[in-house]
């Protein structure tokens, strides 16, 4: 518990009992209208929700046995860019007509940020103590807000499905049998969440391989995040089974051409391209980067991948919100490495700013608390879009000055300062020993609400203990 807390409970105590007992229906209304709010606002912008549009063009074409690798959708003549699995989920929005599409899709992307948000809190904590649902939907009325949201809703996209389904996944308790299943299918519907699956098979091969060497003999190689990376390949495994067995000429279109071919995505150069490639693209003032960004792009997935396995080892009883900022670490090296990463793509910024909050109420500190204020700033602030953007005949990227350039690299940025942050904590908490050993045989799996509650009883009963009873008693 924080010192800001301790200090507003002692000082408001009928205020937050107050609070308390009615924190979800308050939460209820304000994210209510919040969200009345903001469709009013995508309303009045006359959002065109093109990307759902070409999804469910692509349902069509998969549904009527068409080419979806020749398919071109809308005004903008857009191809499929996704595995064919994906135009299988997309059959249904076909079945209505386009307004009632695009009212359903829009109230379950609503619904999926506040999803969202509550797996979020469930690897960083509830913010001030407040239940969690009061928590989640108070902070998903600001988050609405936020660029990569806002951007999602208005093209309709697919970005906080795959989020909530990744988090679904490494927020399961160990040993369920269905934690895997989420990443697998979000790297169904679309490749780059794959690299969560690489993620978790390094955290087993390095546990196993870091107990082989403390202990100084043979142990079980076998542990929970070995399972959960099989149960992911298997899931994706069985997304591209179906995918073949459905539609087999799009499955062998795509895996032997269309997947190769990274410029049916979009213009790398890009302003909304906030990966790597399309920095370098717009730094260097062309269409192409070349080979120095598939190097750059190699040493960012080991360092992402490194740090996010530090904090997986340095553990939540060093590092707390430990996995959290595994998750969050391998999200935002996944964005940077991808050969186009769309400003809607980072829906992670909403679990990366909860992570920075909850850190910031757990120290106290001031530099934390600034640093929340900025991320939270700089994703809400629309910066890439103040800059000359989207032409693509004036090409302005490729002539864009040094600020504007670096307006244009916000989320990258961002995302490289907080891997270094990560960095910094994971190798400070390695360097201390655990305040108390776990469990024989623990398999290092992600925290689940019950353990923590059991670790908290366990606490309060090593501090409250019975008074010794004299001699000559």
């Amino acid at each position: 518990m924080s010192t800001l807390q301790l200090t507003a409970d002692r000082r408001f105590p009928a205020a937050r009992a107050y609070l308390l007992k009615r924190s979800t229906r308050l939460a209820a209304v304000f994210c209510l209208l919040s969200f009345t709010a903001f469709l009013a606002a995508q309303s009045a912008a006359n959002v065109s929700m093109i990307d759902l549009m070409v999804y469910r063009t692509e349902g069509w074409t998969a549904r009527t046995g068409g080419d979806l690798y020749a398919m071109r959708a809308t005004h903008a003549e857009l191809p499929m860019t996704y595995p064919p699995f994906a135009a299988l989920l997309f059959i249904p929005l076909t079945l209505v007509d386009v307004p009632t599409m695009r009212l359903l899709a829009t109230g379950a992307n609503l619904a999926l940020l506040v999803a969202l948000v509550h797996l979020s809190l469930r690897l960083t904590g509830r913010p001030l103590n407040l239940p969690r649902p009061a928590a989640a939907l108070a902070l998903s009325a600001v988050a609405v807000w936020c660029e990569p949201v806002w951007t999602t809703l208005r093209y309709g996209q697919v970005n906080l499905l795959l989020a909530v389904l990744v988090l679904w996944d490494l927020s399961r308790r160990s040993g369920h049998r269905w934690a895997g299943v989420g990443i697998g299918v979000a790297a169904g519907i679309k490749l780059t969440p794959a690299l969560f699956a690489v993620f978790l098979a390094l955290c087993g091969l390095t546990l196993a391989w870091r107990r082989r060497r403390l202990s100084g003999g043979p142990v079980r190689l076998w542990n929970d995040w070995l399972r959960r990376a099989a149960v992911a390949s298997g899931a994706f495994a069985g997304t591209v089974a179906l995918a073949a067995l459905v539609l087999p000429r799009d499955s062998r279109n795509f895996w032997t051409g269309a997947l190769f071919s990274p410029e049916r995505v979009g213009r790398v150069e890009d302003t909304a391209n906030q990966s790597l490639r399309g920095v370098l693209a717009r730094l260097l003032h062309t269409a192409e980067p070349g080979a120095g960004w598939t190097v750059l792009a190699v040493a960012a997935a080991v360092a992402g991948l490194a740090v996010a396995v530090a904090a997986v080892l340095a553990g939540p009883r060093r590092l707390p919100s430990a996995h959290a900022w595994a998750a969050v670490c391998v999200a935002c090296t996944a964005l940077l490495v991808s050969p186009v990463s769309w400003s809607h793509h980072w829906v992670w910024c909403v679990p990366a700013v909860l992570l920075l909050g909850s850190e910031a109420l757990r120290r106290g500190s001031a530099p934390w608390w600034t640093g929340t204020a900025l991320a939270t700033l700089l994703f809400c602030s629309y910066a890439l879009w103040w800059v000359p953007h989207g032409s693509s005949v004036e090409r302005f990227e490729l002539r864009q000055s040094g600020a504007q350039t670096v307006l244009s690299a916000v989320y990258p940025a961002a995302g490289a300062v907080l891997l270094a942050l990560a960095a910094v904590l994971a190798v400070r908490a390695l360097r201390r020993p655990a305040p108390y050993p776990g469990p024989a045989g623990s398999s290092g799996a992600l925290p689940a609400p019950r353990a923590r509650a059991a670790s908290r009883a366990r606490a309060r009963r090593a501090t409250v203990r019975p008074p010794r009873r004299s001699r000559s008693a």
